[in-house]
């Protein structure tokens, strides 16, 4: 079978081709588009990957819009797909919406949470953002000549205040006096692809202080990214390894593994285990990237503190603060 990788967009209504990809998986993204480079990107490589060593088949959507995520469900359930993936904390409800309808359908929600007891059908993929965050904060602190750094997050929610929270506490871990600085890019879900915001928050931050951003905020993170090399700071990308997009200028990349959290439910098929899982340092779920594009920038020192780190928090002997926890957070104020 061959890989189908096709523009379902406003146009098309989401017409989807009843019974031609019987036990196929399916991939709905979340708006930001599917080459963000970032979150939806990373899904659709973890796809791509399943379908190259296996030789099967997925079919995936571009959502336009809010209002076609429960269309979108319905109509690949009725095809026939499964499971039917999807990425963004926005699919939970109209996946509990739609679940029901079609139980011998398995859903899969990245970053969002559905209850299992009431939708047995449905994998919950969760994420410690945080604990990677925390690495990459240490990081920004012992690169950061000013003592000041910054964040910049996309849509403004306890997910990428979660984010936010973890980079600052391992900043100040490292330099409990540094100044950490966060902004975000707006509070509906087109702060997610609005690279020119993203650029002016950065020349803000700059202009007071910062020289090193980390951006965790889908496309809109590509313009700071773009700007934190034109302006000569550094930047630290999310999700995917953003490393090469400014070789030498990119710090590091907080990877979020969602490219293996996606290849995993679609090589799973039908058998899906559901349920709720939780992926950390512990099991690899997130992390921080190394590479020849950053190499010149990350020392053996920067590392070693680092790797230490981890081990720790691995081994519950340092506690990051999980914001979605209570929706507080110690080390910096929202």
């Amino acid at each position: 079978m061959t890989l189908m990788q096709k523009f379902l967009g406003a146009a098309a209504t989401l017409a989807l081709t009843s019974g031609a990809a019987l036990a196929d998986p399916a991939l709905i993204y979340d708006l930001g588009g599917k080459f963000d480079k970032s979150f939806n990107e990373a899904a659709f490589n973890g796809a791509t990957k399943w379908a190259e060593e296996t030789g099967g088949s997925f079919k995936d959507i571009e959502l336009q819009s809010e209002a076609q995520r429960e269309q979108a469900l319905r109509r690949f359930a009725e095809a026939g797909f499964n499971p039917v993936v999807t990425t963004g904390f926005s699919m939970s409800t109209p996946i509990a919406s739609v679940a029901a309808d079609y139980p011998d359908t398995k859903f899969v929600t990245i970053d969002g949470y559905v209850d299992p007891a009431e939708h047995p059908n449905v994998l919950s993929i969760l994420f410690a953002e945080h604990e990677g965050s925390y690495l990459v904060g240490m990081l920004a602190a012992m690169a950061s000549k000013s003592g000041t750094v910054s964040f910049v997050g996309g849509m403004d929610i306890p997910l990428i205040r979660k984010f936010a929270c973890g980079y600052a506490q391992g900043v100040k871990a490292v330099n409990p006096d540094a100044t950490v600085i966060s902004n975000m890019t707006g509070t509906t879900p087109a702060a997610w692809n609005d690279p020119v915001k993203g650029s002016e928050l950065t020349k803000a931050q700059i202009s007071q202080g910062s020289d090193v951003v980390f951006a965790a905020a889908g496309g809109t993170g590509l313009g700071v990214l773009q700007t934190a090399a034109d302006e000569g700071i550094l930047s630290i990308g999310v999700d995917s390894n953003q490393n090469y997009l400014f070789p030498g200028k990119v710090l590091t990349s907080m990877l979020k593994r969602v490219d293996v959290a996606t290849a995993e439910a679609m090589a799973a098929g039908a058998d899906l285990e559901t349920g709720v899982k939780a992926l950390g340092l512990a099991e690899d779920g997130v992390g921080y990237a190394l590479d020849d594009n950053n190499a010149s920038l990350i020392s053996d020192d920067m590392k070693a503190a680092v790797e230490d780190a981890k081990a720790k928090i691995i081994a519950g002997e340092i506690s990051v603060h999980d914001y979605s926890s209570d929706d507080s957070c110690p080390a910096i104020s929202f």
